[in-house]
Formats: structure tokens, sequence, C-alpha cells
């Protein structure tokens, strides 16, 4: 049994409720890295970096942090990225990076362990050494509700770079974690905490059931004589030439198929059936060629048993589009906006692929124009696919649907197909323009009937089927590969060590 595996058992067999916490440390831990890193590479780009702090980065790093007042000296030296500023500018800058690039680093199993402690009702702290600009954009995506962080001062909106109170570095960490305790009576034995830092042993000794994340060597064996469980984990890496030759030959392969697809289908009786047979095709040689397999866990037989009807899947990877074309195979349709129906060739490629075109220009009529889709659906029986958030995220997170997919499925008196994606982002992340081997795991659940909607209901109906996703994801058994792999589900409610 991997350790990880007997991790997600142990949250499924804890309380239930907002009494048990599970804290999470930031940097190392959900994390692979540093966020400062982010920050210190934006600041070499944009030339604001001087000498002295150069200097003082590296007699730091020389020198280690090993105690509260090293780690104050950290603070007074990375001081200049932050005095000056706005609050409202660095939080800006935080989301920012964590956008375009720590969410990359982020561990995927760790975002399981949030889902288990979530289903559970857990309350979720992330609790970091790490300024609050830092963390936030994190706690944002994760639906912590509390972030614990070193706080600086702000004075009439402009931050001063002073540290406030005590930083949350070792034993200033686990004293937030108590103070916290105290103020919403959590029970502490029942709860949860997890870290990577030599340093953090204090505040993983506050709770009943503390975890060693891929821990520095002094942790670790912290961690291995008092028997706590040790989680290894890391982010795999692949050859950037071998990736650039994979994703070359994907899109080779992608755009060949369209072109011949185009070509035929001009010329065919019906050039839509043709264009969407070629495209499939090229994207199978293409995942193959870019050591992409798609697996579908279960519900393979709700691909077909409800059609037509309104596919609706999580959107993380530029890979989700692909995948679902990989599925859904023909007789699909998406949706643009009328004016790329009007662009020299591209539109006319969209077209013949069974692209349906609306009119966005009037917000007011947002149902009305969603009425070239419903007539798609109708008259061709072809299914919709597409994603009820709207736009990729930068994370595993589900983001809030919108209701336009689901008044299209009332009003085409279709059912809704979920397709929930689960590690789509783990090969091709959101920033990325390289496409990394692995498998996809699909699970298709049951076509939902639409046949008693009101439509004006759409936004509960949205949220009932976004549950669903959440449901599907978090039951989702994982186990961590000992050659570093990204996860992989053995089968569900079936655990065993990788290579076994």
């Amino acid at each position: 049994m991997s350790a990880l595996a007997d991790r997600l058992r142990e949250i499924n067999a804890a309380p239930s409720g907002k009494k048990v916490c599970a804290f999470f440390d930031y940097d190392g831990t959900l994390l692979e890295g540093f966020s400062a890193t982010a920050i210190l590479r934006a600041r070499l780009r944009s030339m604001e970096f001087t000498t002295g702090e150069l200097l003082d980065g590296l007699m730091i790093g020389l020198r280690g942090c090993s105690s509260e007042q090293d780690y104050a000296e950290v603070l007074e030296a990375t001081k200049p990225a932050f005095a000056g500023k706005t609050y409202a500018e660095l939080l800006e800058m935080g989301e920012q990076l964590f956008k375009q690039d720590t969410a990359a680093k982020l561990r995927p199993q760790m975002w399981q362990v949030l889902r288990a402690h979530r289903a559970k009702g857990h309350r979720i702290v992330i609790a970091s050494s790490a300024t609050r600009f830092q963390i936030e954009p994190i706690a944002k995506q994760i639906d912590a509700d509390h972030a614990l962080a070193t706080d600086v001062e702000v004075v009439d909106g402009i931050v001063t770079g002073r540290i406030l109170g005590r930083p949350l570095w070792g034993p200033g960490k686990a004293a937030a974690v108590r103070r916290l305790a105290k103020e919403y009576d959590l029970d502490l034995a029942a709860s949860f905490a997890y870290s990577d830092g030599n340093e953090d042993v204090p505040y993983l000794e506050s709770v009943g059931h503390p975890a060693a994340v891929s821990p520095q060597r002094e942790l670790r064996a912290v961690a291995e004589s008092r028997g706590w469980p040790i989680l290894d984990m890391h982010n795999p890496s692949y050859n950037r030439l071998g990736m650039l030759a994979r994703t070359t030959a994907f899109y080779g392969s992608f755009l060949g198929s369209a072109a011949v697809g185009f070509a035929k289908g001009l010329v065919s009786d019906d050039g839509t059936e043709t264009m969407q047979q070629s495209v499939s095709a090229g994207i199978d040689t293409g995942f193959a060629v870019a050591g992409v397999n798609v697996e579908v866990l279960d519900g393979r037989e709700n691909l077909t048993a409800a059609r037509p009807c309104v596919f609706v899947f999580n959107h993380q990877s530029k890979l989700d589009l692909p995948v679902m074309i990989h599925l859904i195979r023909q007789d699909a349709t998406g949706v643009a906006k009328k004016e790329i129906r009007d662009l020299p060739l591209f539109g006319k490629i969209l077209q013949l692929g069974g692209v349906a075109f609306i009119d966005r220009a009037d917000a007011g009529r947002a149902i009305e124009q969603l009425a070239p889709v419903v007539k798609k659906i109708e008259e061709e029986r072809f299914s919709l696919v597409v994603a009820p958030e709207g736009t990729r995220s930068a994370t595993p997170r589900i983001g809030p649907f919108k209701k336009g997919p689901f008044h299209i499925a009332m009003n085409a008196g279709v059912p809704v197909v979920p397709v929930v994606l689960r590690n789509a982002g783990e090969l091709m992340w959101r920033g990325a323009q390289l496409i990394k081997p692995g498998t996809v795991e699909v699970r298709v659940l049951p076509p939902i009937d639409t046949s008693s909607w009101v439509p004006e209901k759409a936004g509960e109906y949205a949220e009932e089927v976004r549950q669903q996703f959440l449901d599907a994801l978090a039951d989702w058994p994982v186990t961590a590969y000992a050659d570093g792999r990204m996860t992989r589900t053995m089968g569900v409610f079936e655990w065993r060590e990788a290579g076994k």
C-alpha cells in the first residue's frame, strides 16, 4: 500500500465537519519549489533587482535559514520587492505570477489530498511563512477557509515592507495554528497538517495527524523516528527536446488531417462528416506520436447512449478539446462568435467542421442568441461539446459553471452528459506550449434528464452538475509512482503499489 493511498484512507475515516482542520504549508508542500523564485525572475526581467539584493540573496543561500532570526533577515532582504507598492498592486502581481508561472509547479497528488479533505467538509487552511501576496492566489484556488501568512505593514494603501507581528516561520507558524484553533474551537487532535520543511516540526506536532511531504533531511529523520507518514511526491520531468519533437508531431498530424478533411469536404456530399472523421483520425495519430493515451475508466457507454446531447467537460488544458474530439468522434458541434465565420479560410474550416456561430453583441439577448446552436441540435441531430467554466483554469479547481449550456439543453430537449477529465493539465498545463507523455483519465457520467427543467432554475441545475464533477474527482483514487511518473488510477477503490 502506498503512503498516499494510506493517507487518503485515513482522511476518509476521519470525522467530518469544520471542527477538523487540514493545514497546508505552501512552498515545497503544495508547490514543488518556491513561489519566491517567480518574484525573483519577474524582478530580474524588469531590471528592478539591485546588486545589494543579489549579494544578500547569495549570503542567505550560503548560510541557510535555521532560526526565526534568520528568517527575519530573509524578509528584510526581500523588502525592496514590496516596499512602496500599493496593496492592490501586490495582490495583482501575485495573481499574475501564479497564473503564468507558479501554478505549473503545483503537485497534482496534493490536489487529490485537498479534494479528499474538502469532501469530508474539513476546514482548509493555508499556513505559510510566505507573505500574503504569495499565498492569496492559491488560497482562492482551493477555496481555503483561512490563510495564515506573514503580514506586512500597509500605510494609506502603500506597503512599507515592515513585518507585522511574528513571522510564520517554525514556532511562529505553530503559534498561529494554536490561535486559530482557540478562536474557532477546533479539534487539533483530529486535525491534519502537511509540510516539507525542517523548521515545521513544531507546527506538525500541533495536530494529531501530521505528514511530511517530500521532506528535507532533518524533517525526514524526525518523521521516521516518530512514525509520521512520509509522502514523497515529485512532478515528473522530461527532456524538452523530446517534448518539442512530440508536440510538433502532434500539431503536424492535427493540422495535416484538418487540411485533408477540408479538401475532401469541399467536394463531398457531407462535408462536415468528412471533416470530422479526418480530424478525429488525425488526433488519434497525434496522440500516439506524442505519447498521450486517453483512458475511459468508466461510463464509455454514455458517450453514445443519449445522443444528441450536451457534453460538458471541465477545462484546464489545451489538450481538453483534442481529448473531447478523440472521445466524441463525429456528429458534434461547438460554439464560436459569428464574426469568426467571416474570416478568410479559417471561418470556412470551422463552418465545414460543424461549428455553430452565434451573435454575442447584445448581452441582453443572451438566451435568444443561442438559437443557432439549438437549431443544429434539433435539425441536424448534432451534440454540443462545451466547457461550462468558459475558460481554462490554472489549476485542477473546477470553476463556476455558466448557465448557457444548460439553457441550450433545455431548449433543445436533450440530456446533459458530464465528461470528467482528471489530469489533462498535468500533461499540458494551462500556460504550457509543450505536451508531456502520459495518460489522461476520463469518467463519463450518466446522462442527466432535462425534460422537467425550467429556465428560472438554470443556475441551480448548473451548480448541481458542477457538484457531480467535484464528487467524481474527490472519489477518484490515485497512487504515487516510485519513479516520479504522474499519478494514475489503478481502478476504482483498488489500491496497489505501482509496478507490482
